[in-house]
């Protein structure tokens, strides 16, 4: 059997909103399994010494155009959150509780996380929030906010982003795929286009 794609993204990013929602599709049409991989990328920039387009003076403006032409252009509803950048610590560490419990139902936990982001702005930010947001996905709230702050759950996020960037991932959404690099959501037309034809 193939080995699943790797799919890395910060619940922070509009273009990892935009990934989340098609990867399956297209990992999907070709037989594939997908791993998701939620870490936090302001860890990236600090130790790459760049920051998020949205916060440079001169590419902000066109990062706040492309964030919806680029949703609207996949067929996803987009709202740019009130409050951005946000920390997505808890709704991170929330992942991999959930993941180790059900991983379908993690991945749709996160999918419910980046609508309320990104659609609704009701964004879980807020240990509270996000235990009400897994809720919802049909996990058990208190044992998700207990595990939140457990050293289980915070090392697990740690070692994600430790892997994350020994793998030479740096930005979201990043993609591996039989350990072929892509980053963007523009990317997964090349993704789809890899895996149809085996690379080129």
């Amino acid at each position: 059997m193939a080995e699943p794609i790797d799919f890395y993204f910060d619940f922070t990013s509009p273009y990892g909103y935009i990934a989340a929602h098609r990867i399956e599709d297209v990992a999907g049409r070709h037989g594939r399994a997908v791993r998701w991989h939620p870490f936090l990328v302001g860890a990236v920039f600090k130790l790459t010494g760049t920051r998020a387009a949205i916060e440079d003076p001169l590419k902000g403006g066109y990062a706040r155009r492309d964030f919806v032409r680029s949703a609207k252009l996949a067929g996803l509803p987009f709202n740019m959150p009130s409050t951005f950048p946000f920390n997505p610590v808890a709704a991170s560490r929330a992942f991999y509780w959930a993941d180790a419990i059900d991983q379908e139902g993690a991945k749709r936990l996160a999918l419910k996380i980046y609508d309320k982001v990104f659609v609704t702005d009701t964004g879980p930010v807020t240990p509270e929030a996000v235990a009400d947001t897994a809720a919802e996905a049909g996990f058990d709230r208190e044992a998700c906010l207990s595990a939140l702050g457990s050293d289980e759950i915070k090392a697990k996020l740690r070692a994600a982003g430790d892997a994350a960037v020994a793998r030479g991932v740096f930005g979201s959404p990043f993609f591996l795929v039989d350990g072929e690099p892509f980053f963007g959501a523009d990317r997964l037309p090349q993704v789809d286009r890899w895996l149809e034809t085996g690379g080129w």
